[in-house]
């Protein structure tokens, strides 16, 4: 028989929820440690009074109770489990486990015993089912029944929310009822929270994080209150896991952090954490609402009645002390700056990342604490935004993915030291080679332009692949060329040139020296891009006004406003332009017919005056020769200007392709196939350009009334 006996995948019960963990037997204690949340139960061997084997869903289960009157059960094991396990609790425990059978009958009709924290309910002296009595949350009371609810537990898909007892009337003993004795014997090991008599001390107005907001935190000695303007908390110390004390980045601030299983609730919010900011310069005088003789008896010389010092010290010294816990503080880790947290970003909040010595922890929207051995591996990636920081990512074993970012890449070479003294699993993903670890550190932490970088070589590829495709498509030898008339082709090599290693091979040929003049003489080598000359702008020319002819008539409205402006003015003396204008306007629309015909018939005979005017004036030659002029001279412009710009075109075209070829036979095209493929297109706008001018001034000499003949002499 060894000295230890461990046992994984075991499960613990907790309202309603079955948690697994893991379970050791010693010579001195018995140590069950839960895979969810960490926490650690110890029985020493010299309190157990009970272990019992039974059947229960999960296979077979143990029951162990202790000399102060707890119950604890772990259920998960083998049948072949219960001779060893009995062995060993004979030999070191000298405690003989006992086979225990439970009732499957179904009956619903019993008797209710009352054994420390549990309510066993049995049919013919075999228990049909236990209730744990810190599970229940409130105990009323009614004629003949008792009835029980239950604190609901989030991770379960099937909560027992109430049971009911009928306590039948005893005949026996008539001075106590039987209901509420049995109320009674419930409410003394209930996890009901009543806040009877006086707080142990209190804290007025601590700056509260999560829970965000300012509160008065009373300690009782069973729970802790949580008193806001808006919302009250109530915490019982059994639900607390941990407590952190961190300071911050800043050296003048502190976070206290209180861990809680289950959370607290507000709505559906649920807070996995109570986090605490305290000033370091915050002094307090602290008197506990108790005798020395009760502070002594009940703390142990951890608390006294009068202290003093600093804010967040009093607080973590009373909580300490109340919760039976031990205060876990970062441990020798310090980043560059030489403190103990890294500052970084978890979703879309900037916080502080804490490597303890068992764990990390973040705080603080949202928290997050994770422990080492709940951790998978670690990951440091590439930072998405810059190459001045990196991602820290950690997955557990459950398949969750934390990922810290925007961290300082100054802090890599701490945190690297860090993970790898603590023996987790590193694996980076962003690297193709894998040489060992150290070959990891300095390709990361050395990540210049002039070392391998994964995504540049990845871009240098597209870059290649996309120059072969536009040197296939562009075969008339029109393709991009860098300008240097001077020096041939494949004298330099670009970024993405697709004869980049041609060109290397050939320069290593040469000496040290020669190479590194032909690095230099690469860099300073710039593409000068050609300026196009800008066209003129085309000038309009303005249609002459000839000033002999007829003015055009006025309409009603302009007759009526003629008439009317004065009368307006007097009327509204000191009047602006564009308001007799909107007067106008306003009192033409509300005119009636009658009077709008008087003006309507004045603008009919204007019109006419005009048009006898006009006809006169044509025949008497008046505009014809002005119109002919005008539409002429125009024309030759555009045609003699026309001719000057595709000629300087067609011979610029031909002297930039010359200068672009320099000394290259490349592709090269004859002046006679530039000239007639150019000539060509150039004819054909040149025709276009022409008919639409055409068009334009005949309907201008139209609209002059000239004749037809007119245009053909002009051409």
């Amino acid at each position: 028989m060894g000295e230890t006996l461990e046992f994984n995948d075991i499960y613990q019960e907790f309202k309603g929820s079955w948690n697994d963990g893991r379970l050791r037997f010693n010579k001195q204690a018995v140590v069950y440690k839960s895979s969810k949340t960490g926490k650690v139960d110890s029985i020493q061997a010299i309190d157990l009074n009970l272990a019992q084997w039974r059947r229960v869903c999960l296979g077979h289960g143990i029951k162990l109770g202790t000399n102060s009157g707890n119950v604890y059960k772990y259920d998960g094991f083998r049948d072949t489990d219960m001779e060893k396990i009995a062995d060993f609790f004979k030999a070191n425990y000298k405690v003989e486990l006992t086979e225990k059978d439970m009732c499957v009958k179904g009956w619903n009709w019993g008797t209710a015993k009352f054994s420390g924290p549990l309510l066993s309910f049995e049919v013919n002296e075999s228990t049909a089912f236990e209730v744990p009595l810190a599970n229940v949350s409130q105990c009323a009371t009614g004629k003949n029944e008792v009835t029980l609810e239950f604190h609901q537990n989030d991770d379960t898909e099937v909560s027992l929310m109430e049971v009911r007892f009928y306590v039948p009337p005893s005949q026996s003993d008539e001075r106590q009822d039987p209901v509420e004795a049995f109320a009674e014997n419930v409410l003394s090991k209930a996890d009901v929270i009543q806040a009877t008599g006086d707080a142990v001390c209190i804290f007025k107005e601590l700056q509260c994080l999560t829970p965000r907001g300012r509160y008065d935190i009373r300690i009782y000695p069973s729970f802790l209150h949580l008193h806001g303007k808006t919302f009250d908390y109530k915490i019982p110390y059994t639900t607390v896991l941990r407590l952190f004390l961190l300071p911050h980045k800043d050296q003048r601030q502190m976070f206290f952090v209180i861990s809680l299983d289950p959370p607290i609730k507000q709505g559906q919010t649920r807070y996995h954490f109570l986090i605490l900011l305290f000033s370091k310069e915050e002094e307090l005088s602290l008197t506990l609402n108790m005798s020395e003789e009760d502070v002594e008896r009940r703390f142990e010389g951890k608390l006294s009645k009068n202290m003093s010092g600093s804010l967040y010290e009093m607080v973590s010294r009373v909580m300490k002390a109340l919760v039976n816990r031990k205060i876990t503080v970062p441990g020798n880790f310090q980043g560059h700056s030489g403190a103990q947290c890294i500052t970084c970003s978890y979703k879309a909040s900037s916080g502080l990342l804490y490597p303890l010595e068992r764990g990390f922890i973040y705080v603080h929207k949202p928290p997050v604490h994770l422990r080492f051995e709940e951790i998978s591996c670690v990951n440091f990636a590439r930072g998405t935004t810059t190459t001045r920081s990196f991602d820290f990512e950690i997955e557990t074993k459950q398949g969750n993915q934390f990922t810290f970012s925007s961290i300082e890449r100054e802090e890599y070479g701490k945190l690297f030291d860090f993970v790898n003294a603590k023996k987790l699993n590193i694996k980076n993903r962003g690297f193709k080679e894998k040489k060992g670890m150290k070959g990891k550190i300095d390709e990361y932490s050395d990540s210049d332009e002039d070392r391998h970088d994964a995504y540049l070589e990845r871009m240098k590829a597209e870059g290649k692949i996309r120059e072969e495709g536009n040197d296939s498509d562009e075969s008339d030898g029109e393709s991009d060329e860098s300008f240097n008339p001077g020096e041939e082709d494949d004298d330099i090599a670009e970024e993405y040139d697709s004869n980049a290693s041609a060109s290397e091979s050939n320069s290593e040929d040469g000496d040290d020296s020669g190479e590194e003049g032909t690095k230099k003489k690469v860099k300073k080598v710039k593409v000068v891009k050609e300026k196009k000359e800008r066209k003129p702008r085309k000038e309009k020319k303005k249609k002459q006004k000839d000033a002999g002819a007829p003015k055009r008539p006025m309409s009603a409205y302009m007759l009526w406003l003629n008439a009317s402006r004065e009368r307006i003015k007097s009327e509204n003396p000191g009047i602006s332009i564009t308001e007799i204008s909107k007067k106008a306007g306003e009192m033409w629309r509300q005119l009636g017919k009658d009077d709008k015909e008087e003006w309507d018939t004045k603008a009919v005979e204007a019109k006419r005056q005009y048009d006898i005017a006009k006809k006169e004036y044509k025949e008497s030659g008046g505009g014809a020769a002005g119109s002919a002029g005008a539409s002429s001279s125009p024309k030759k412009e555009s045609k003699k200007s026309g001719g000057k710009k595709e000629e300087k075109k067609r011979k610029s075209a031909g002297g930039d392709k010359d200068k672009e070829r320099g000394g290259t036979n490349d592709s090269f095209k004859s002046r006679e196939f530039i000239e007639t493929s150019e000539d060509s297109s150039s004819g054909a706008d040149h025709k276009s350009k022409s008919k639409r001018k055409k068009e334009s001034d005949e309907e201008e000499e139209e609209a002059a009334s000239t004749p037809a003949s007119s245009e053909a002499e002009s051409d």
